[in-house]
């Protein structure tokens, strides 16, 4: 069985926390890693010790993207794993939910992922081979409530990966939706002296997110659910 050699990653919506993680796990897998982000000011370290190229992007803007991709195709390269991490919530009652913030939602976490993902695919087709990767959350299976742009952006994000999916495995790109069901250890966000494990950790992640890039196109998935071992659901 011949393992596909995949050289560049992209990742967007980079910060520290997840982002970080699978751009060093990345990196150390020998695969040259590219962040965007709207910001790069907070990237400096990261870039440093992965070895990264950073960009400035906002994700929900045509404009922007289609600039991104040709910066990438300039210097780095075009990407074969794209790993979608963008997303924006705003919480609130229902009746009191700005639209322009409810708009701004889906706009970051579902049409800047359909726009990435176009620029990526149309590079990836013609070699036949590719991963692209959307973050997910609880917010993507059941909406919560006070929580409706955060849902309306996730279920949007897991329905363009089931049927990016569908369409693109019998042409050699994988695609995939990863659900992370619950909240994420960082330094801002210790884990309860009495519960150990409740949160989830970054790299354990980001080693799960490079399973999934290495898996043969027999047992390509198409969406796994991570969550720590007290987690309900």
């Amino acid at each position: 069985m011949t393992e596909t050699k995949f050289t560049t990653a992209l990742i967007v919506g980079a910060g520290a926390g997840l982002s970080a993680s699978l751009a060093r796990v990345l990196s150390k897998d020998g695969i040259k890693v590219a962040l965007a982000a709207r910001s790069t000011d907070d990237l400096n370290d990261l870039a440093v010790e992965a070895g990264a190229e950073t960009f400035s992007c906002d994700a929900s803007k045509r404009s922007d993207v289609d600039k991104l991709f040709q910066n990438l195709d300039a210097t780095v390269g075009a990407p074969d794993i794209v790993i979608y991490n963008a997303s924006y919530r705003t919480r609130g009652p229902f009746t009191e939910l700005d639209p322009a913030e409810v708009e701004k939602a889906i706009a970051v976490t579902a049409f800047g992922a359909f726009l990435v993902a176009q620029q990526a695919v149309r590079r990836m087709l013609p070699n036949g081979r590719g991963v692209v990767l959307f973050t997910g959350a609880s917010a993507g299976v059941k909406g919560y409530a006070q929580s409706a742009p955060f849902a309306m952006g996730k279920f949007a994000l897991r329905g363009l990966a089931q049927s990016m999916a569908r369409e693109l495995h019998p042409q050699g790109i994988h695609v995939a939706h990863v659900v992370i069901d619950g909240g994420i250890k960082s330094a801002r966000r210790a884990e309860p002296a009495d519960k150990p494990d409740s949160l989830l950790d970054p790299d354990a992640i980001a080693a799960s997110y490079l399973h999934v890039i290495h898996q043969p196109r027999s047992v390509w998935v198409t969406e796994i659910a991570l969550r720590p071992w007290v987690e309900r659901f």
